[in-house]
């Protein structure tokens, strides 16, 4: 794989899971990095992790002024972005008839406005030729229960792509996205399930994988790292999907 010395890459949501072992990628590759997440102690955490060669900035991807605010910072320190990979996101999962608006209001604010502002406010700093990838998921495209406000927040992310693609074509700007299945990450001590529900999910969830195992975020990191280097430059527009074969077996029957 191509080397990535000389780039820079912004993270959202850099300090943990996915990010996190994507900023170790980059950085494992020559880029300078810089990450951002929700909370401070999180950040500090991470940039301990990382080294010198990382930067951490508390940013709210929810929050439009935080994004702002970020934008201006990059600039300062490093004028000019390479590699942008908007990752910051929350899984909630909720019967249908269970939603409230301010859950509704959440999911989709950080999941798909939050990303969708944090391109549009670093178009002017992206190089010609940079890589622009986002997180999505394999919900997506799948029916799994109890994602109905999760999973369309995604699948805005894989249209966007496509739109965004074309737009930025011109400047030679990639834009793909990465859709993770089952991968062992804080994002299910996050999903509001009881210690319970999580351990009956993960087990049923484990032996219905055709792979029979969740993945890891280092594996969905050197998927990201690829997209991000040179050797990916004919690649956009593409969702990409790395699940252990989940998309392409009935598990949720």
């Amino acid at each position: 794989m191509s080397t990535l010395h000389t780039k820079v890459a912004v993270i959202t949501g850099g300090n943990s899971g996915i990010g996190l072992a994507t900023a170790k990628e980059l950085l494992e590759k020559g880029a300078t990095v810089v990450i951002t997440g929700r909370r401070q102690s999180a950040i500090d955490e991470a940039i301990k992790q990382l080294g010198p060669k990382a930067t951490g900035i508390l940013a709210d991807t929810a929050d439009l002024t935080h994004t702002d605010a970020l934008v201006e910072k990059v600039k300062k320190l490093h004028g000019k972005v390479d590699i942008l990979f908007i990752n910051a996101g929350v899984g909630h999962f909720f019967p249908l008839e269970a939603a409230t608006e301010a859950q509704f209001d959440q999911i989709m604010n950080i999941n798909f406005k939050g990303a969708y502002f944090t391109l549009s406010k670093f178009l002017p700093l992206l190089n010609e030729g940079s890589s622009v990838i986002f997180l999505s998921s394999v919900s997506a495209i799948t029916g799994m229960a109890n994602s109905s406000v999760y999973s369309p927040s995604k699948a805005a992310l894989n249209s966007l792509v496509k739109v965004a693609s074309t737009e930025l074509a011109p400047r030679k700007i990639r834009v793909n996205s990465v859709s993770p299945g089952p991968i062992d990450t804080p994002i299910l001590d996050k999903a509001g399930l009881d210690e319970a529900t999580r351990e009956g999910f993960v087990s049923a969830f484990k032996a219905r994988v055709p792979l029979k195992r969740f993945g890891t975020a280092e594996e969905c990191a050197k998927l990201v790292a690829f997209l991000a280097s040179d050797d990916a430059a004919f690649i956009t527009g593409g969702d990409y999907v790395i699940d252990g074969g989940v998309a392409v077996n009935p598990i949720f029957g």
